[in-house]
């Protein structure tokens, strides 16, 4: 079964630009011509690839062949670009927002090294990274998981530390002896899918108080712990300063909850991906736990 690169680009823009008239107007074509290539390549697949919705979405079995048209996306720009011609390399990976925030930045200094190539973050949760490299939208991730996506390799990067932590002033105010009114304290989480600070409700046997801010960007998360909206999961990598300046302390008996970090990447030949994966690694060893130094 072979498959018409055109018609792979095609299938791509539809999943970036949400419509039929948006990769219409990226590929300099008509919206009927766009139709055109994505029935062609579901008569070449025998299955439905699209769901024509608002927005338009690729189903499951045009996953495929997304991770197909991405790969060839990718080797056609390092081919051009070998040969002398000006391309821009499409890097899409997936890393969550602490990362992101903290031990990841050093990677976007080394891809400016490289000034064709275009880097297109999704920010998602480690758990959930996965997901975008099964659907072909990424070409690597940072994920939790440790079973590779079929057609990927993983290495563990490391664990990143997450340490509960408030303001002196909602320790104070909330002190029940030696520790916390846990039930009474309110909490910071990331969003609803932030389940890091339930663990520690769990040591101490309780749930969620009934005041719970939902923060959804990592430096507003570190700001609301640092204003005492309330106690929260922080990375250890940004706590550091916090707690030299006594901004922030440790929340009396609790411990630190690592977070396992692993790199997954399509197994290609690819000298951008190569690079990648090795700002990636040095990014990590400078930041992350390793096995020996937890």
């Amino acid at each position: 079964m072979q498959f018409d690169p055109a018609q792979l680009e095609t299938l791509l823009a539809i999943s970036e630009e949400g419509s039929f008239e948006a990769a219409a107007h990226r590929l300099h074509l008509t919206p009927s011509a766009v139709s055109q290539r994505v029935r062609a390549l579901e008569g070449a697949a025998g299955q439905v690839l699209v769901r024509r919705t608002s927005p338009a979405m690729v189903t499951p079995a045009g996953a495929p062949l997304m991770r197909l048209g991405r790969q060839l996306r990718l080797l056609t720009a390092e081919a051009a670009e070998a040969l002398g011609a000006e391309t821009v390399v499409d890097l899409a990976v997936a890393v969550n927002a602490d990362s992101l925030a903290t031990w990841f930045r050093p990677v976007l200094a080394a891809l400016a090294g490289r000034p064709a190539t275009a880097l297109r973050l999704f920010v998602e949760d480690e758990g959930l990274s996965q997901d975008l490299l099964r659907r072909g939208e990424v070409l690597a991730a940072v994920t939790s998981e440790p079973q590779p996506v079929q057609g990927c390799s993983v290495e563990l990067l490391g664990t990143l530390r997450y340490v509960p932590a408030a303001t002196p002033a909602l320790v104070q105010r909330h002190r029940r002896g030696r520790g916390l009114d846990w039930s009474a304290a309110p909490m910071v989480v990331f969003n609803e899918k932030d389940r890091l600070q339930d663990g520690t409700l769990d040591a101490h046997g309780v749930g969620r108080p009934a005041l719970v801010h939902r923060v959804p960007s990592s430096a507003d998360f570190l700001a609301a712990v640092c204003s005492g909206l309330g106690w929260g999961m922080v990375p250890e990598p940004q706590l550091r300063d916090c707690l030299s300046d006594g901004t922030l302390v440790r929340l009396p008996g609790t411990t630190a909850v690592g977070v396992s970090l692993h790199w997954q990447r399509w197994r290609l030949q690819s000298t951008a991906l190569d690079e990648l994966t090795a700002a990636v690694r040095t990014a990590a060893r400078g930041s992350l736990r390793t096995a020996r130094r937890s």
